[in-house]
């Protein structure tokens, strides 16, 4: 056995010390080799205590690496005392006393919140530290508010609440608040009481052994981070992974995601994780959102699905209402399907029999960008420019237009922007000048690249492109799957410019990260053209099996409901000018190439040297090697190569972006600097 505990508390003087003591006792009396470890101490003698009367050999300064001697905030009795915060101190003397020790009993100082640092909390040394972690609470009134507030901040930081011990501090018989707390408290907690200590009025192994049955030890030793069922081992047995090299994946550990709540994943070793991916750029309100799951169960109560094909469901019709209010005003009807790469599927089909149905039959070539992804299936991944996804497919693709996209890091005519004046739209417009006749449609995604490695445009490409569209008579396909439901700060990304496509694909945060759902809209004028006598075949012959499901209709509306209610774009601008200011530090680094944000989507660039941009080999995985050390700090990201990506959920709060920027500044210095 070999395992850590982390004690903290409601508050200062909740009885840490005494839990603490009276667990090491407990766990010592059934034969377990137990250590102490108070990495922080405000004056008393809270670490000499337990280490004298535990009869522990370890040395103090090793039990207790920061002493101060003032009773305040560490953070301040530091700037008082003149000295620093020394991490690497506390970290070092943690796995020395932790290889010791089978278990490990790690006391806090005061609760969550109290400033080990400026902006480093004692909650940030609970993930750094990676424990399970038991909340103390005095007995007593206002333990119910104090309980459940701290509980709720644990969780939603990503900490794993073992659960809650409570400590009658005050001598006498229990008055009716002390007898009635507990059970309130285990009703409305979610979270394990693992006991109630009586008033001790003296701390000795005979008052203990006479309240051993009042704590649950064998809840306490319970291995939580054993995994459930062997779940790695089936996953690795019977799944193929997307995107994965599965050699890669058989051979390393894996996590398998049990739970979610908030910003935050849980994996079955026990630990939260910050989703800053939003689990692949789907996820806005947070995971268990409580308007969204009722959404869910209220819809699950009348129908989860009916078909579109000759009948309608409520939802849809009340969700493609709301679409075509807040999509680009010329749009004005939805056709749906399940995901991002059947809504371009959809898009170049009604391209194409647009331009068949009103008679231009020889307009039937597509333009797309490099470095563009639309999807995978074949369709999309025709109009696609990423070789990396795309050329082991190539004899199955149909033939397209390509051009140069606007990727200023990289420029492939070696020129700045904005002395440029965008000439990398030179070769675009030359070739819908030359081929406009033949060409039905131009793709994009506007703004932001996302999966060639978040590549930002520069201002007015955008509006260059629909200009070049309208003059040439060709059909504009704006992609904002990934750009889509505010994730580049307003709702689509088409907004920045005030551009309206001709048809808009949208999908991933459409239904908040619940369910598969994406939809198509074009305007009244291409819908027109599919309406004629059912002779004349100018049907849209195309369709899927969960078209407009109502579950996932449901879903989106409450979706939709709830950036309205809560503001959710309004409330976006400090956050991204947050990201925005941060961000700049990265530049100190010595392997950061490019950094391109548009709202919470960040792309950050690794290069091996960063003055002749030399890109690292692909076999050096230096971003999935960033991302592990990423995970160590309970921190979920994927990267796109060389690019580490930023995309946390729309709700994600201010303390918990600063802990993902801090994290990320962190583990690309340790990993492309230190070699660590």
């Amino acid at each position: 056995m070999k395992k850590a505990i982390f004690i903290t508390g409601t508050d200062t003087g909740v009885g840490k010390t005494v839990v603490s003591f009276v667990l090491a006792t407990l766990l010592k009396q059934i034969g377990i080799d137990v250590g102490i470890f108070k990495p922080v101490q405000c004056a008393g003698n809270d670490a000499s205590f337990l280490k004298n009367r535990l009869n522990l050999d370890d040395p103090l300064n090793i039990i207790n690496p920061i002493y101060l001697k003032h009773a305040l905030s560490p953070a301040t009795a530091l700037r008082l005392e003149k000295k620093v915060f020394d991490k690497r101190k506390i970290l070092k003397c943690f796995k020395e006393l932790q290889k010791k020790h089978d278990v490990l009993i790690v006391e806090g100082a005061g609760g969550l919140l109290v400033p080990l640092k400026d902006n480093y909390f004692i909650k940030d040394l609970i993930l750094e530290l990676n424990l399970p972690t038991i909340i103390v609470a005095r007995l007593g009134l206002g333990t119910i508010n104090h309980t459940l507030l701290t509980v709720n901040l644990a969780k939603e930081s990503g900490i794993n609440v073992l659960g809650v011990i409570l400590n009658q501090d005050t001598p006498g018989i229990r008055n009716l608040a002390q007898h009635s707390n507990p059970g309130v408290i285990k009703k409305l907690n979610c979270t394990p009481l693992l006991g109630i200590l009586p008033h001790l009025a003296k701390i000795d192994t005979a008052h203990i052994n006479r309240i051993k049955q009042n704590i649950d030890i064998e809840k306490i030793l319970k291995d939580e981070a054993a995994p459930k069922n062997n779940w790695q081992e089936k996953d690795k047995r019977y799944i193929w992974h997307p995107f994965t090299q599965m050699k890669d994946w058989n051979e390393e550990e894996q996590l398998v995601i049990e739970e979610g709540k908030g910003n935050f994943l849980k994996a079955t070793n026990g630990r939260w994780y910050l989703d800053g991916v939003s689990s692949l750029w789907v996820n806005v309100h947070g995971h268990r959102k409580p308007q969204l799951d009722e959404a869910i169960i209220r819809q699950l109560k009348k129908i989860s699905h009916s078909t579109m094909l000759g009948l309608s469901n409520i939802p849809a019709i009340e969700l493609a209402e709301k679409l075509v209010d807040i999509a680009p005003q010329n749009l004005s009807k939805v056709f749906y399907s399940d995901n991002g790469s059947t809504a371009v599927e959809i898009a170049i089909k009604i391209c194409y029999q647009y331009w068949q149905n009103i008679g231009t039959i020889n307009k039937k070539k597509f333009v797309h960008l490099d470095n563009s992804y639309h999807g995978d299936s074949i369709g999309a991944v025709s109009v696609g420019g990423i070789d990396l996804f795309h050329k082991v497919y190539h004899p199955l693709l149909f033939k397209t237009f390509s051009a140069p996209s606007p990727y200023c890091y990289r420029c492939s005519l070696e020129k700045s922007y904005p002395s440029c004046k965008l000439a990398c739209l030179k070769k675009l417009e030359d070739l819908l000048e030359k081929h406009n006749k033949k060409i039905a449609a131009l793709i994009i995604e506007p703004i932001v690249q996302a999966a060639s490695g978040i590549i930002v445009w520069p201002k007015g490409a955008l509006a260059r492109i629909r200009k070049l569209c309208s003059r040439y008579d060709c059909l504009l396909i704006v992609d904002e799957v990934a750009t889509g439901f505010g994730r580049t700060g307003k709702m689509f990304a088409c907004e920045h410019e005030d551009v309206r496509p001709d048809i808009l694909c949208v999908a991933k945060s459409i239904s908040a990260g619940y369910l598969p759902l994406a939809a198509t809209l074009t305007t009244e004028k291409i819908y027109n053209a599919f309406l004629a006598p059912y002779a004349q075949m100018k049907t849209f012959f195309h369709g899927h099996t969960y078209t407009g499901n109502a579950l996932a209709c449901a879903v989106s509306l409450a979706n939709l409901d709830l950036f309205e209610k809560e503001k959710t774009i309004e409330n976006l601008k400090p956050k991204i000018a947050l990201l925005k200011k941060q961000l700049q530090t990265f530049k100190i680094l010595k392997h950061v190439g490019d950094i391109r944000q548009l709202g919470l989507m960040v792309g950050v660039e690794l290069v091996k040297d960063k003055f002749k941009k030399t890109p690292y080999a692909w076999e050096e995985k230096i971003g999935i090697k960033v991302c592990n050390r990423l995970r160590e700090k309970g921190i979920i990201l994927r990267p796109l190569g060389n690019v580490i990506v930023l995309m946390p959920p729309l709700a994600i709060s201010r303390g918990e972006l600063e802990f993902l920027i801090k994290n990320t500044f962190e583990a690309i210095k340790q990993i492309t600097e230190s070699g660590l």
